[in-house]
């Protein structure tokens, strides 16, 4: 229990702190005066001054915060005019802010880089877990743990290979050799085209034997440095949470499957419980989920200041301070109706 406590708050706070060094990086790049660069919140541990910026320890290890010179239109004493957040171009402005949910989409493509080098691509296999009632594959005889071997006389090497080969022969009978222990069996399977819901709630229509997978993955290694790899799996999952988000809003998934920090957390308990690469991975994906969190263009997330930036490079004025206090307020409601919803979704599924 202990080690997933820890590995909760290095997670959780890790992926916080990467964020606001995004943030200070590209201050620091643009030579923009920082007051401040905190790991952790609340009173202050420890740290050391260098130049006009604190450097410091603070109690709360649950990630951490950046303080600009200048970042509310303020003076500073400390700093000059030209290093002010403020008196910067609104595109600098721009870089500063989108440089943290940059940075977590970087974190997600260095662990699947890292995790592609460690323990090679994973490859879910075509093994059966379990076989549906009244499924054309439980009529054929095929059972759980049965592995596909082929199919019309094609190879199949993984589960996904199986999907798209099903899917290609429609409703025509299918000849799937399977090994089932020590013996190879042919057997005849009829796909059922269906109707279902996808994971976003959307209705497809594809043809369908009826068998569920079966966990078995196995790990290949990665031809090259595997960079490639990585980069593939970061996209191919930022654009699965951006379909989730846009479904949730559809209501293709309903509402209810919204979770909070007590989500999160079981999230990332259950990862730990199942070793140090699984944990590793489900931080990628929690990482990319606050990356696209912060772009959506609400009033104080990071794409609601990318907004006010786009417009004033347009418009060629900053917005102004009535217009921002008037959408603040607005996006504060909204954060606090979503924070609302979520913790009511994660005690809920808590009491059942």
């Amino acid at each position: 229990m202990l080690t997933s406590a820890i590995a909760i708050v290095l997670a959780l706070g890790g992926l916080i702190f990467f964020h606001e060094l995004g943030h200070f990086a590209v201050a620091r790049l643009f030579g923009m005066g920082v007051r401040s660069f905190s790991l952790g919140f609340g009173p202050r541990l420890a740290g050391f001054r260098s130049g006009a910026t604190e450097y410091k320890l603070s109690a709360i290890p649950l990630g951490g915060y950046v303080q600009l010179a200048g970042e509310q239109g303020e003076e500073e004493e400390d700093f000059p005019d030209d290093q002010l957040f403020s008196k910067r171009p609104p595109w600098q402005r721009l870089c500063v802010v989108a440089a943290g949910p940059i940075f977590n989409f970087l974190l997600a493509f260095l662990i699947y880089w890292f995790l592609a080098l460690a323990q090679g691509q994973g490859v879910v296999m075509p093994t059966v877990g379990e076989v549906m009632p009244d499924s054309p594959a439980l009529a054929a005889g095929l059972k759980k743990n049965d592995r596909i071997i082929s199919i019309d006389g094609k190879p199949i090497d993984s589960w996904s290979e199986m999907v798209e080969t099903i899917r290609a022969g429609n409703d025509t009978s299918l000849r799937f050799v399977v090994q089932r222990g020590d013996e190879s069996l042919s057997l005849d399977v009829t796909p059922k085209v269906n109707t279902v819901k996808n994971l976003f709630g959307e209705e497809v229509t594809v043809p369908m034997v009826g068998i569920g997978q079966g966990g078995v993955i196995e790990y290949r290694p990665v031809d090259g440095v595997g960079a490639q790899i990585a980069l593939v799996h970061t996209w191919t999952m930022s654009t699965v949470v951006v379909k989730g988000f846009v479904s949730i809003i559809e209501r293709l998934i309903p509402v209810e499957s919204i979770g909070g920090p007590i989500m999160l957390a079981q999230m990332v308990h259950n990862s730990a419980q199942s070793g140090f690469y699984d944990l590793l991975a489900m931080v990628a994906i929690i990482s990319i989920n606050l990356a696209i969190i912060n772009l959506l263009p609400i009033p104080v997330l990071d794409g609601g200041h990318i907004v006010y930036f786009l417009l004033e490079m347009i418009f060629r004025r900053p917005i102004s301070d009535r217009w921002k206090a008037a959408a603040t307020r607005v996006g504060i409601l909204i954060l606090l109706m979503l924070m609302s919803l979520a913790i009511f979704n994660d005690v809920r599924r808590l009491l059942s």
